[in-house]
């Protein structure tokens, strides 16, 4: 193994992680930088990397203007109403008016997209969502990317970002190892597109033991593009928007096409309707502006994502448990059924098996369903990440700083789960905010901003070994193990992720407390994960790459950990019932509260700084639009 150095200068765009938000970042690059030089690294393989990997049976983000449809309006109110208020609608319009055409793409290059034979529309599953046959989504859409790069690096786990030595705050690039040979690698870079995962497995997972890996999020998204921008003292929002999924029990199978397309519905252990028992009681705790049974059919609102999770998390508490899909109804349609196994063969094969396993038939037993544990992530139905630039001809004063999706550190972008704000961009959100970055990102070079950049070797040599330290803890004091794998001088990876993951599931809202954390709590998960950050630092060792890799995939983890918990302890009340409850402050409270959440994380200290942004809307109701 060698830790030979891999120097790519002049390089003019760098892009950091290759799922959808980063294919779509390499291949806009190219367009509006015919002659700039554009380098992707990607943790695994470009072709089956990024939380599209195993494939996916639709795309959840397609407004149909073309159509007369939907348009980007439509989807802004409807994201800020499952997501509480809590949005930043410039950038979510943004995205919204630009989605369709990168769809339109994607059925160029080959993706089947399939079609409504009466209306030769695309076959609609919901509202947003088109359906595919999505097992080669991912292949067919990196493809894309490899022609427009200069070069793809696969295998490289990015750990730090790099920063300018002559300007303050400014990015210069990133560095990383070999996941396969340990080779270092640096990226000197004018600007760095970051479209990285957000985080599985910061919480307790339900499934332990061999089924630890089943989760619902792509287990392999470490919180990289939180750890990597907070690390580099990048402003962060939302942190505190965790999601919560209901999903079929123990596999994870999604439950959206099997509501909207089959027509399925719920019920307890009973054979009851339970969610509306629970409306009235909730909609004093939120207010009748997010919960109006009555009056859903009239604003075209559906009752919020978290709400229906607050009702399923209720009655099981209750006692009146399990929750089951109810599908043998469905299935009794060959057609539907055929549709029902295909939606987890294309997209979630481990709900397939384990049902085929345990001896569950849907056409004739109704399947159970359990809410996940939390999961931190900007690109689904949550709004977790940086605090970007928005768009100039949308965005108020305090949300535009000269280049849309640039976050507070000069030159480095986000897209996908890196941005924060911007939930419901799914797969097709995500490459489209790849590509609104790559284009703002030129646009930066070609104004000069990225002038004078230098990287001292210093700043080098120390990255370097931080990099590898773990595997030189290791060496030293590997034969103080008389047994098994305790050691006195260090922890290995797999040891502190379970710390982690205790910690969180306990002080910050996890399953096993049932979603519910309050300040007393939070504050002693912060000094909890300080200690275990100082054992990292201290004592984290690594026998080999692949523990090189768990170790930087952890402490990332705990960067984007600490976030949560800051953000958490700092929101006092409860904006989202079913995703997670303030016990001290169990009221939503617009009055204070109809804010969004800023923090920084000085890189030299440590210390958190928490601030309120003013939220804006600028998207009027459907109600007032139509009186109007």
């Amino acid at each position: 193994m060698g830790y030979d150095t891999i120097v790519e200068d002049n390089i003019d765009v760098l892009v950091v992680g290759a799922g959808l938000g980063g294919t779509g970042a390499a291949f806009e690059a190219r367009y509006w930088g015919k002659n700039k030089k554009i380098i992707i690294a990607e943790k695994a393989n470009i072709d089956r990397s990024g939380a599209v990997a195993q494939g996916l049976y639709a795309i959840n983000c397609y407004m149909g203007t073309r159509f007369g449809e939907n348009n980007p309006e439509d989807h802004v109110r409807y994201a800020r109403m499952d997501l509480m208020g809590m949005v930043r609608e410039d950038l979510l319009f943004d995205m919204a008016r630009h989605v369709d055409s990168a769809v339109h793409q994607f059925e160029e290059w080959g993706l089947p997209l399939m079609k409504n034979p009466k209306t030769g529309t695309y076959q609609r599953e919901g509202r947003w969502q088109i359906m595919i046959h999505g097992e080669s989504y991912k292949p067919i859409v990196a493809e894309a990317a490899k022609k427009s790069a200069d070069k793809v690096y696969n295998r490289i786990c990015v750990t730090h970002l790099l920063m300018d030595d002559n300007q303050e705050n400014r990015v210069a690039g990133a560095v990383g190892f070999n996941v396969r040979t340990g080779n270092y690698h640096v990226f000197k870079s004018k600007t760095v597109i970051v479209g990285a995962g957000g985080a599985s497995n910061i919480y307790k997972p339900r499934s332990v033991g061999e089924g630890a890996g089943r989760v619902w999020y792509a287990p392999w998204s470490s919180g990289s593009a939180y750890g990597l921008m907070i690390d580099a003292g990048a402003k962060m929002t939302q942190m505190e928007n965790k999601i919560v999924l209901a999903r079929f029990k123990d596999g994870y199978g999604p439950v959206g096409a099997y509501f909207l397309h089959l027509k399925t519905y719920t019920q307890n252990g009973a054979g009851e309707e339970y969610e509306s028992k629970w409306f009235p009681a909730l909609s004093e705790m939120v207010g009748k502006e997010y919960l109006d049974t009555e009056n859903q059919h009239l604003s075209h609102k559906p009752i919020p994502t978290c709400l229906r999770n607050h009702a399923f998390i209720n009655e099981v508490n209750a006692g009146r448990g399990p929750i089951y899909m109810v599908t043998k109804e469905a299935f009794q349609d060959p057609h539907l059924e055929e549709i029902g196994w295909h939606n987890f063969l294309g997209m979630t094969v481990g709900q397939a098996v384990l049902w085929a396993a345990t001896d569950v038939d849907p056409k004739y037993e109704n399947p159970e369903l359990t809410t996940s544990e939390p999961y931190v992530m900007g690109s689904h139905a949550t709004g977790c990440g940086a605090w970007c630039s928005g768009p100039e001809d949308v965005s108020p004063k305090e949300y535009f700083w000269g280049y849309n999706r640039m976050t507070s550190v000069q030159g480095l972008f986000g897209c996908g789960d890196a941005v924060g704000g911007t939930p419901h961009a799914f797969s097709s959100g995500s490459f489209t905010e790849g590509r609104l970055a790559a284009k703002a990102a030129i646009e930066y070079i070609n104004d000069g901003k990225a002038e004078g950049i230098t990287v001292s070797q210093a700043q080098l040599d120390k990255r370097k070994e931080e990099i590898y330290r773990p595997m030189e803890t290791y060496r030293i004091y590997r034969n103080a193990i008389t047994a098994g794998s305790v050691n006195p001088h260090y922890i290995n990876p797999r040891q502190g992720l379970d710390r982690l993951q205790k910690m969180m599931d306990e002080y910050c809202g996890g399953v096993t407390v049932s979603y519910m954390t309050n300040g007393n709590l939070l504050n002693i998960g912060l000094k909890k994960l300080g200690l275990l950050a100082e054992d990292w630092e201290n004592g984290i060792a690594a026998e080999d790459i692949h523990e090189l890799l768990r170790a930087w995939e952890l402490k990332h983890r705990i960067l984007t950990s600490e976030s949560v918990m800051q953000h958490t302890l700092f929101r006092e009340e409860t904006r989202w019932p079913g995703y997670y409850y303030r016990g001290d402050h169990m009221k939503l409270d617009d009055e204070n509260w109809h804010v969004l959440t800023v923090s920084r994380r000085d890189p030299e200290t440590g210390e958190y700084t928490m601030e309120k942004a003013p939220l804006y809307h600028l998207i009027d109701d459907a109600d007032k639009e139509e009186a109007a």
